[in-house]
């Protein structure tokens, strides 16, 4: 049956022969608003161990993780190839040899392909991004953009340390250099309204992006908005799971035709998710937001192509 968005698989396969995964590296980098440059504490919202798989530590080297990483992933899956998926904290915020350094060493480990580069619109500098459009001349690389919201008084409340005017400019200066981009953003932060993520999505999906991550807020223990969520639970809107595969119904109507869907959810180890306690796999989400959409008759771009006479 065919899908009525725009899925990441079909997209990898119009870019590779077999079958391409991501291996999580932990690269040591930090964050702007961690080491006092612009705040410290981080994102209200954020554990990067509540997403981090267990071979992925910066104890350990580059090229060891990625070992680890295949080790994991090659009893699933015969000859295929890896991404380098530099996931933790914002992964172009250092010097121009370190960042080389540390791409170049994940690149060199055999069987890797290519780059996925997770940061921050407010941490990559011009000579950053001039190599790794050079990079991106030779082999997949995407930079991983998380935008999170499209409303700076929510990027405020979450300590989040940039502007959504900030995430514009990184998005548009990376794909004027060739180089594939993603963007990231989190339904039901503090502040939100749905009318303002809706407007978010698409402000966000305008741009030139290739790749949108989704998922809901979870609150996540170790946080400092698990303790403002224990203080004052009224004050945060937590999705329950049927409100929110309406609202990603939603957004899919409105945003861009062209953009690829690589995830609506996420799931926190169990160990680590306060709430919400939705129990459903990401696979599982899919089936059912695939049913929601044919149930409602939408696909991506219907109110889009309305909206802009197409």
């Amino acid at each position: 049956m065919e899908k009525r968005y725009r899925d990441f698989p079909s997209y990898f396969r119009t870019l590779f022969d077999g079958r391409v995964q991501k291996l999580s590296v932990d690269g040591g980098f930090t964050c702007p608003n961690r080491d006092g440059s612009k705040g410290v504490g981080g994102c209200t919202f954020c554990n990067n161990r509540s997403f981090s798989p267990e071979y992925c530590r910066a104890t350990s080297s580059i090229a060891e993780q990625i070992e680890e990483g295949k080790t994991f992933f090659r009893h699933k899956y015969a000859g295929q190839k890896y991404l380098a998926y530099f996931q933790s904290y914002s992964n172009t915020y250092a010097l121009l040899e370190v960042l080389r350094a540390r791409y170049e060493e994940a690149l060199a480990c055999q069987d890797v392909v290519g780059l996925v580069i997770g940061t921050r619109p407010d941490a990559v500098t011009e000579e950053a991004l001039a190599y790794i459009g050079e990079l991106a001349q030779r082999m997949y690389v995407c930079v991983e953009y998380g935008v999170e919201s499209a409303n700076d008084e929510v990027l405020k409340r979450v300590n989040r340390g940039h502007t959504f005017a900030e995430a514009e400019e990184a998005i548009r200066r990376t794909a004027e250099l060739g180089i594939r981009v993603g963007a990231h953003l989190i339904f039901g932060l503090p502040g939100e309204t749905r009318e303002s993520m809706l407007e978010g999505a698409v402000r966000v999906c305008d741009l030139p992006i290739d790749v949108l991550k989704l998922h809901q807020l979870q609150i996540i223990r170790g946080t400092r908005m698990a303790e403002e969520y224990a203080e004052c639970p009224e004050a945060f809107r937590l999705y329950a799971m049927e409100e929110y595969l309406d609202l990603v119904a939603e957004v899919i109507s409105r945003i861009r035709p062209e953009v690829y869907l690589e995830r609506f959810v996420n799931q926190a180890p169990e160990e680590y998710l306060v709430a919400p306690r939705w129990g459903v796999k990401n696979f599982e989400f899919t089936a059912k937001l695939e049913k929601r959409l044919r149930e409602r008759d939408v696909w991506q771009g219907k109110e889009w192509n309305k909206m802009n006479n197409r």
